[in-house]
């Protein structure tokens, strides 16, 4: 059992559609097939990865999706993950319609989120990771946006300053695409495609709790904003 109950009758379903696309709206996996589409969420530590066809199933492998020969297999230790179909408009589903704007949109910008922030009161960290704002920021990211930017993560999002959001919207840009030549950050059990991600290394206050700030040599400070931690310098970021 996944977080949403799968469709029964999933596999007589997909069997014999063609896959026409292949595509991602925030952390959400859309497969495009013929007359349809696969909803796919990996949860917190889920995988897709393609496995010999003889390789057998292990205690966390959900499904196995057979293209040919190639077996794309569906893993996800902590059931957090999504598998759903379905016929319409994918991204009128209640799952996709109130996500908010890709960050590597060209939408995406400081104009835009000097409107979208305009009377929040809420900290600036935890409105960067409210995906009904923006999606795909999350914890590692917004921490490290927030220090190119060298913006508090507690400051208040509404009362920052336009001239401020012009060095945060490319921030935010500029840490995602670097994220994603580095193959994403591995702490603990993340692995992409090409293997572990080694962003972690390049880090600048995430994890760093204590350690001297790469650029003013303050010691970087660990707080907890909600039920996430939050690193940051204290002189560079204001």
């Amino acid at each position: 059992m996944l977080r949403y109950p799968v469709p029964a009758g999933l596999a007589r379903t997909l069997a014999g559609r063609p896959l026409v696309e292949a595509r991602r709206r925030g952390k959400y996996l859309l497969l495009d097939l013929d007359g349809g589409h696969l909803l796919i969420h990996l949860g917190m530590s889920g995988s897709l990865r393609f496995v010999a066809p003889a390789t057998v199933p292990e205690k966390h492998d959900h499904a196995d999706f057979l293209f040919g020969d190639a077996v794309l297999r569906f893993t996800d230790p902590r059931r957090f993950g999504a598998l759903l179909w379905l016929t319409g408009d994918p991204l009128a589903h209640p799952l996709l319609a109130k996500l908010g704007v890709e960050p590597l949109a060209r939408t995406f910008s400081a104009a835009w989120l000097l409107a979208a922030l305009r009377g929040k009161s809420m900290a600036i960290k935890p409105a960067l990771m409210n995906s009904g704002l923006v999606v795909g920021v999350g914890n590692i990211y917004a921490a490290e946006s927030l220090f190119d930017a060298g913006i508090d993560p507690r400051t208040q999002a509404g009362r920052i300053a336009p001239a401020r959001l012009e060095r945060l919207a490319p921030a935010i840009k500029k840490t995602l695409r670097a994220a994603i030549r580095a193959g994403g950050s591995t702490l603990r059990d993340f692995c992409g495609p090409a293997g572990m991600g080694d962003f972690q290394v390049q880090h600048k206050v995430y994890g760093r709790e204590g350690e001297p700030c790469k650029v003013c040599a303050a010691p970087i400070r660990h707080i907890r904003q909600g039920r996430r931690a939050t690193y940051f310098c204290p002189r560079c970021q204001r």
